[in-house]
């Protein structure tokens, strides 16, 4: 089938071969013409992906029209506030042509101010009354080592078990499994929160704190992942102890390919927020997710230290150490609960 990728990023190219080395007609759409004219040219990005070739069959073009021509599956794989603008005007197009695509989602983010899920967003701007048509990939998964073809699981959720099945078949290969799951919001809270976790796993590696610092962190922010869930958006508890849930936690908080754990880990470093978003070179989800988490933390009470001390840490200019200080220091609590 032909498949619009939109986003030619790391995350976006990646996906976008794969899925032409499945066998699809894959087009991908982006801003930014040099990047598509060396994708056209050569089969390369280096921009995002150094030392490494996308499928010669696929294309790239920064005309949306003609990427959404013809396209069974429209895969997004922008960042979260671009997600919304580009909604519109694929909503428009689709009006206009009357194709009813498949909507897939590879975008882990919450948007601040309306602290929408993704599927939110192309459910209000797409698909009004069709989100059965809305899936959503997430799991432990980096575009490196999909690149590489390394051993990868994710989720594949829907409230359309057979959307979510088509899209499980369509992406799936000998090194890329896909597991369905029917907690569409579950799956993607988990893949936006842990983002802001691994921003503290990150600073606490660049505070020099070791192994029993960093499992205890993941542990309870994994909890605070949970309970925003189930309490705010109504998951299902068991997503959050699945791929898209622990695993996602797992690898985004260890591995040097994050953003997040970089973004983090420099800023345990001392450097100042600005310094390390201007030097990053892409986006870092959690500096946007974490503003819409702080807002509901506040706005229903939800019990998030974690999250609200990275809050502080990034946009009130808090001292590391005693936002540290202060969490070790909070009264006795039970652990397990929501």
């Amino acid at each position: 089938m032909k498949i619009a990728v939109l986003g030619a990023g790391s995350w976006g190219s990646v996906l976008g071969s794969m899925l032409a080395d499945n066998g699809n007609e894959v087009v991908l759409f982006g801003n930014n013409e040099e990047v598509n004219q060396e994708i056209n040219d050569y089969h390369t990005n280096d921009h995002y992906m150094k030392d490494w070739q996308l499928n010669e069959t696929t294309r790239a073009t920064g005309d949306l029209s003609q990427a959404l021509d013809g396209a069974a599956l429209v895969l997004f794989v922008l960042p979260t506030q671009a997600i919304r603008s580009v909604a519109k005007n694929v909503g428009k197009i689709l009006i206009q042509t009357g194709s009813k695509p498949l909507l897939v989602t590879a975008t882990k983010g919450i948007e601040p101010g309306t602290k929408k899920l993704i599927s939110d967003i192309l459910s209000e701007e797409i698909y009004p009354n069709d989100q059965d048509k809305i899936v959503a990939i997430s799991g432990p998964s980096h575009a490196e080592s999909v690149a590489q073809k390394d051993l990868t699981a994710i989720s594949c959720a829907s409230t359309s078990s057979s959307n979510a099945q088509q899209v499980q078949q369509i992406f799936s290969n000998d090194y890329f499994r896909l597991y369905t799951n029917d907690d569409l919001v579950g799956v993607e809270v988990a893949g936006a929160v842990k983002n802001v976790i691994a921003i503290a796993a990150g600073i606490l590696v660049g505070k020099h704190y070791g192994d029993d610092a960093k499992a205890a962190l993941m542990t309870r922010g994994l909890a605070e992942v949970t309970r925003l869930g189930v309490n705010y958006f109504c998951a299902q508890p068991m997503t959050f102890s699945g791929l898209a849930g622990i695993g996602d936690l797992i690898v985004t908080c260890t591995s040097v390919n994050s953003r997040n754990w970089r973004c983090g880990k420099q800023l345990g470093e001392g450097k100042s927020l600005d310094y390390v978003l201007e030097n990053m070179g892409q986006v870092v989800e959690g500096a946007t997710t974490v503003k819409a988490v702080y807002e509901l933390c506040q706005e229903k009470q939800i019990d998030m230290p974690i999250s609200e001390a990275i809050y502080r840490v990034m946009y009130e200019n808090c001292n590391v150490d005693d936002e540290i200080t202060k969490m070790m220091g909070r009264s006795p609590k039970q652990e397990i609960r929501l």
